[in-house]
C-alpha cells in the first residue's frame, strides 16, 4: 500500500509489468508443451496394397508420435521386385512379408545387409470354402480335417473352384503356392529345386477360376462373383472382414490346410538409415499394447505380443507353419509352372503302351490299376497331386509289332475317364514288339497336334516292359527325332521300365528327349507314373 508522503508509480508502468509477467507465464507453457511434444516427421512408405486397411489408425499415429505416413501401395512381389534393384525412393517399407526380398538380393548377389526389419503383426494364408462345399469335401476326408492335397484333388476332378490371387505380384497367391507345393513334396522342410523339377500342381491349378494383381481387391471380387466360385484362398484377415462385413450368401467357413501354411508378419524394413529414430518411434507404437489391440480389432490381423487375449475369431490354433524356400530358384520355376498354366495352352499327355503278348495276366491288370489310380482313384497325398485333371487331353497308343489302334479324351467329366479307362481295358494283345517305331508314330502325332495348335503342352509317356525285337532300331529312331521340326523336338519322353525291358535303352531314349526313365522293377508301376507326371526333365 502507497503511503501518503510517497509517489504513486504510473498507471501505465503498472500495465506493462503485468503484460510482461503474463507473456513469461505463456512462454513458459509453450516451453513445456514443445518439450513434450515429437518432433513432426513424415515417413515415404512403400506398403503392401492390404496395409490400406491401417489407415485409420493414422490419426492416432500422428497425434501420439508427431510421424505422419505418406503410402505408396503395390502388390509384395511386385514392390520386392523395385526394391531388388536397389534404388530406394521411400524411405520404409512395409511388406506382408520380406522373405521374397531376401531371396531376390541373394540372387542378384548384392553383399548389403537385408535392411532393418521388425515384424508388426501376423496373418497365414488360409482357405475360405462356402459351407456345403466345406461339408462335402470333409465326408471324403477320413480324418475330417482337410488338406492341400484334398483341395488339389477336387480342383483337379473339377468340384473346386477357387480365386486367389496371382503369385507373379501378391504375396498371399505365392503363399500359398509355396504351401501346396510344399504339402505335395512332403519332406518336411523348405522346398528345393530338386523337389519342383515336376510340376505338381497342375490339378490344383485347373481350379482356379478368378484371379486379380493384389490381395487387396480380391476379396471385392470374390463377392461380386461368388455365385460361380467355391472357395477363396487368401489371407485369414481378408476373409475374417469379408464375414463381418455380411455382404456374402452365406460366411464362408474358414480351413487352415492341416498340411501346413505359410504366415506373413508384416515387416517395417528401414530403407534410410537417416530415419532410425523415427523408424525406432514408429516400431515402438506399432507394437505397444494399446496398439496391437487397436490393429487386431481393427484388421483382424494377429498381434505380435504373445500374452495380448485374442478375439474369439483368432483364437483358432493355426497349426504347423511351412518354410518359405530359401532358393530364388524354387519361387522362379513355380512362377514358371503358375504362367504356363494360366497361358491358356492346354496340356496333351500321348501314353504309348506295350500291348506285347508279355503283358497278359498280372502285368496288365498293373497297368489297368495304374490308369484307375491316376484317374481319381489313389487316395494317398501324391496320388491327389499326380491325377488327371480338368481340361488334360490324355491319348493312349497301344501298340505291339505296330501301333494297334490311338484314343484320345479331354478330361470334363466323369464319364470321360471311363472312356480312357475302357481304352486300356482292350484285351487285343501282339506277339511282337516295336519299341521305336511306336515312339516314333507318337512323335508324328505329336507335331500334328503342334502344328494345330503351337499352344499346347505335349508330352509322351512310354512303358514297354520287353525289349524292342521289331521295326526300327534305336539309332533310327533317334536319327529320325533329330529331323523333326523345333516344336516337336521340344517333346519330351519320359519311359518307363518294366519287366525286361532295356533300361539302357530306355534311358538313352529319354535323356536324348530332354526326359528321364522311372524304374517300375523296384516300385509299383503307379508310383512309377506319378514320379514323371508333370515332370520338366
Amino acid at each position: 500500500m502507497t503511503g501518503p508522503g510517497r509517489p504513486r508509480p504510473p498507471r501505465r508502468r503498472r500495465a506493462l509489468t503485468a503484460l510482461a509477467l503474463a507473456w513469461l507465464a505463456v512462454l513458459a507453457t509453450l516451453a513445456s508443451c514443445t518439450s513434450d511434444s515429437p518432433e513432426p516427421v513424415t515417413l515415404r512408405v512403400l506398403a503392401s496394397s492390404e496395409l490400406a486397411d491401417m489407415e485409420p489408425l493414422f490419426d492416432d499415429l500422428r497425434r501420439d508420435t508427431g510421424i505422419t505416413l505418406e503410402m505408396e501401395y503395390q502388390g509384395t512381389v511386385e514392390a520386392t521386385a523395385s526394391l531388388a534393384a536397389g534404388r530406394y525412393r521411400h524411405d520404409l517399407a512395409w511388406l506382408s512379408s520380406s522373405r521374397p526380398f531376401q531371396l531376390l538380393l541373394r540372387k542378384h548377389g548384392r553383399q548389403t545387409e537385408s535392411p532393418l526389419s521388425t515384424s508388426t503383426m501376423r496373418s497365414p494364408v488360409v482357405v475360405g470354402l462356402k459351407p456345403e462345399v466345406a461339408q462335402r469335401l470333409r465326408r471324403a476326408a477320413p480324418d475330417g480335417q482337410l488338406s492341400w492335397a484334398d483341395l488339389a484333388d477336387a480342383a483337379a476332378a473339377g468340384t473346386l473352384k477357387y480365386a486367389m490371387a496371382d503369385p507373379r505380384s501378391s504375396n498371399s497367391g505365392l503363399s500359398a503356392l509355396v504351401g501346396v507345393a510344399t504339402a505335395a513334396a512332403a519332406t518336411g522342410g523348405a522346398l528345393r529345386p530338386e523337389d519342383v523339377s515336376c510340376d505338381r500342381l497342375r490339378g490344383f491349378f485347373a481350379g482356379h477360376k478368378l484371379t486379380v494383381d493384389s490381395s487387396g481387391g480380391l476379396a471385392g471380387a470374390y463377392a461380386r462373383a461368388e455365385g460361380g466360385l467355391d472357395a477363396l484362398i487368401t489371407y485369414e484377415s481378408e476373409l475374417l472382414a469379408l464375414n463381418r462385413a455380411g455382404t456374402l450368401r452365406a460366411p464362408l467357413e474358414i480351413v487352415y490346410p492341416k498340411d501346413g501354411i505359410v504366415l506373413s508378419d508384416y515387416p517395417l524394413m528401414l530403407l534410410d538409415p537417416a530415419r532410425r529414430d523415427a523408424y525406432d518411434r514408429l516400431t515402438a507404437w506399432l507394437r505397444s499394447e494399446a496398439v496391437q489391440r487397436k490393429i487386431m480389432e481393427r484388421t483382424l490381423r494377429r498381434p505380435i505380443t504373445p500374452d495380448l487375449p485374442r478375439i474369439p475369431s483368432l483364437r483358432t490354433p493355426l497349426g504347423n507353419a511351412l518354410y518359405f524356400p530359401d532358393d530364388q530358384a524354387v519361387v522362379d520355376r513355380l512362377l514358371a509352372d503358375y504362367a504356363a498354366a494360366r497361358s491358356g495352352g492346354p496340356a496333351r499327355v500321348l501314353f504309348l503302351l506295350d500291348f506285347s503278348t508279355s503283358m497278359r495276366g498280372e502285368r496288365i491288370a498293373n497297368l489297368r490299376a495304374t490308369f484307375d489310380g491316376l484317374g481319381g482313384a489313389d487316395d494317398s497325398r501324391s496320388g491327389k497331386f499326380a491325377r488327371f485333371h480338368q481340361g488334360e487331353t490324355l491319348t493312349v497308343l497301344r501298340f505291339g509289332g505296330r501301333v494297334l489302334d490311338e484314343q484320345s479324351v479331354t478330361y470334363g467329366k466323369a464319364g470321360d475317364l471311363e472312356r480312357l479307362r475302357g481304352f486300356v481295358a482292350d484285351d487285343g494283345f501282339a506277339t511282337s514288339t516295336a519299341v521305336w517305331s511306336a515312339l516314333d508314330h507318337a512323335y508324328r502325332s505329336a507335331a500334328d497336334a503342334l502344328a494345330k495348335d503351337s499352344r499346347q503342352r505335349v508330352s509322351i509317356v512310354l512303358m514297354t516292359d520287353g525289349e524292342n525285337n521289331a521295326g526300327m532300331s534305336l539309332d533310327t529312331f533317334l536319327g529320325r527325332y533329330a529331323a523333326l521340326p523345333p516344336a516337336a523336338r521340344a517333346v519330351r519322353t519320359y519311359t518307363v521300365r518294366y519287366g525286361d525291358s532295356d533300361p539302357r535303352e530306355l534311358d538313352r531314349a529319354a535323356r536324348a528327349t530332354g526326359g528321364h526313365m522311372a524304374d517300375a522293377t523296384g516300385q509299383s508301376l503307379l508310383n512309377a507314373f506319378k514320379e514323371i507326371r508333370g515332370c520338366h526333365e
